[in-house]
């Protein structure tokens, strides 16, 4: 097989990260969602080595130049395949979003999406899937930075890139504790797919940082689950030069969105009260400080005391709101998983709502 994580991850590897049981699960059902653009080289064996225990594997060809979506017919019997069509580009989001619904539609419990370009080693299903059977998390997604191996083997410029981004992703999302937002190899549970927006995720490759904003929203527990990406001879479609700045404006807007949504109107806390008096002051002192300061060196004349301490008291004040309301937010991480909130109601007798039927 061609695929970079087959030939470079070895045995050993593979029974480690992938010892978790999964049948004492039997009635929970699997399906694996593959959105398909140029992965002709790679994709039969992601299909291939799809585990035993998924009952649905939903590929979708996103207009693939390569026709990816015919060599998956042409070339597999596993009766577990299904091929959807996009009529035309919807980019990731789009392909994913379908393939989503699918399986939906085929009544899983379970929903696991990886990308077919090979980066991704579908053994580690079952580590993957192994919080959200266990009813420890909502949400999983791969982490490449938890092996010090694999992230010495990481191209530099999607390292640095991961780096800058992770720190943003955790102000915009609100989980503090989750690396390597842009990790495409996720699994969700049913429970907190059908709560979420699906028409309403961003475009392009800040979907999965979106995908974390909303999963937040609706206080879903994500969990972070150790692999290994190999870098190879396929081709990335992502383009870091041209998606930095998109993501700056995009994490901006969803860390004010979430400010708004959590500390405003679903809740009014003392970090809500030290961040709306905290930033103004640090912004107030920074701008009044920073036009005195240039005025005095302009005109040579030593600012007076009291236009320092205009300048300086916002600024302290601001300093000391700030990391108290972010200590706030970072300790409010969700950990009760939305699946057991659904669940136990059920088990005690209380009907589950029309919209988890």
């Amino acid at each position: 097989m061609g695929s970079s994580w087959y030939s470079a991850r070895s045995n050993h590897d593979v029974t480690r990260t992938t010892s978790a049981p999964t049948v004492a699960f039997p009635k929970v059902r699997i399906a694996v969602v593959i959105p398909c653009f140029r992965v002709r080289a790679h994709i039969l064996d992601i299909i291939a080595l799809s585990p035993p225990y998924v009952q649905n594997v939903v590929c979708v060809d996103d207009c693939c130049p390569e026709d990816s979506g015919t060599l998956v017919e042409r070339s597999t019997t596993d009766p577990r395949v299904r091929v959807v069509r996009n009529s035309r580009n919807l980019g990731l989001p789009g392909a994913t979003m379908a393939s989503y619904r699918e399986a939906l539609a085929a009544g899983a419990d379970v929903v696991v999406k990886l990308d077919g370009d090979g980066q991704m080693d579908p053994r580690l299903i079952s580590a993957l899937i192994w919080p959200i059977l266990t009813g420890f998390a909502d949400y999983t997604k791969g982490n490449r930075f938890y092996d010090t191996e694999s992230v010495a083997a990481m191209p530099r410029g999607r390292l640095f890139g991961n780096s800058v981004l992770t720190f943003f992703a955790k102000v915009s999302t609100g989980y503090w504790q989750s690396f390597d937002p842009t990790n495409g190899f996720t699994a969700i549970h049913i429970t907190a797919l059908r709560r979420l927006p699906l028409e309403k995720m961003a475009n392009r490759y800040f979907f999965e940082s979106d995908m974390l904003f909303r999963l937040n929203t609706i206080r879903a527990v994500v969990c972070d689950v150790p692999m290994r990406a190999v870098y190879g001879a396929e081709r990335s479609n992502l383009r870091i030069g041209a998606i930095v700045v998109p993501f700056l404006v995009g994490h901006f807007r969803n860390a004010i969105r979430r400010f708004a949504f959590n500390y405003i109107l679903r809740d009014f806390s003392i970090a809500s009260t030290q961040a709306l008096i905290g930033m103004p002051a640090l912004l107030f002192g920074v701008t009044f400080g920073a036009i005195k300061w240039s005025q005095s060196i302009a005109s040579g004349v030593p600012a007076s005391s009291g236009t320092v301490m205009v300048s300086a008291l916002p600024l302290i004040v601001g300093l000391q709101l700030l990391p108290a309301a972010l200590g706030y937010d970072i300790a409010s991480v969700p950990t009760t998983p939305l699946q057991k909130l659904v669940v136990l109601p059920e088990l005690l007798g209380s009907p589950r709502p029309e919209s988890e039927r």
